[in-house]
């Protein structure tokens, strides 16, 4: 049986859902592919894996990391699973390039060339967004690419990770930003609080 739930987040409602072995689909309201995985047979429930996966989520919109990943479960082919599993071992505050996840899957396939293009759909229909976090995948030289919530919420989401997406290109690129500007722009917000 498949249980669902909602979440509001800062950037938008998420439905949430979850089989007895782990979260199976995590979307923002309006995205594209929004739930098309999802039974039509659910029961509107929360239970231990979407209370746990509601957790993640608060810890993560507070703008910290979560020291733990709830149970997933996501439906898709072998590709796909490979292609997800290298989304989560991207650390936190940190992208990776279309073609660096094609380079990683042709090594764990033992072959020679993989397309950045597969890659590109095996993320685009990941179906637990955040969590599997498909927003830290952006084109060659940090280029932001689509994203099936909207480029808004992975600008949004690269942001709370404290990632520039603008890396002083004038472009929408990304790059990790640095401790003295983390610190600056915590002051900032300090300040402003104080004079209103």
């Amino acid at each position: 049986m498949i249980y669902t739930c909602k979440y509001k987040s800062p950037i938008g409602n998420i439905l949430l859902a979850a089989d007895e072995i782990g979260l199976t689909g995590l979307w923002f309201e309006g995205q594209k592919h929004f739930a098309n995985t999802l039974s039509d047979e659910h029961i509107s429930q929360e239970t231990k894996i979407l209370t746990e996966a509601k957790k993640w989520l608060d810890i993560y919109f507070s703008g910290k990391e979560p020291e733990f990943t709830p149970p997933l479960n996501p439906e898709g082919s072998e590709f796909r699973h490979k292609v997800w599993q290298i989304l989560l071992q991207i650390p936190y505050g940190q992208t990776i390039t279309y073609g660096e996840i094609a380079r990683k899957v042709a090594e764990m396939k033992n072959t020679s060339y993989m397309s950045a293009q597969a890659v590109g759909g095996a993320v685009g229909h990941n179906e637990i967004s955040v969590i599997i976090p498909c927003h830290r995948v952006v084109g060659t030289n940090g280029g932001l690419t689509g994203y099936a919530g909207g480029i808004d919420k992975k600008i949004a989401l690269l942001e709370l990770e404290h990632i520039d997406i603008n890396a002083g290109t004038g472009k929408k690129t990304c790059r990790r930003k640095s401790d003295e500007e983390q610190i600056k722009e915590v002051a900032v917000k300090y300040v402003c609080r104080l004079h209103m």
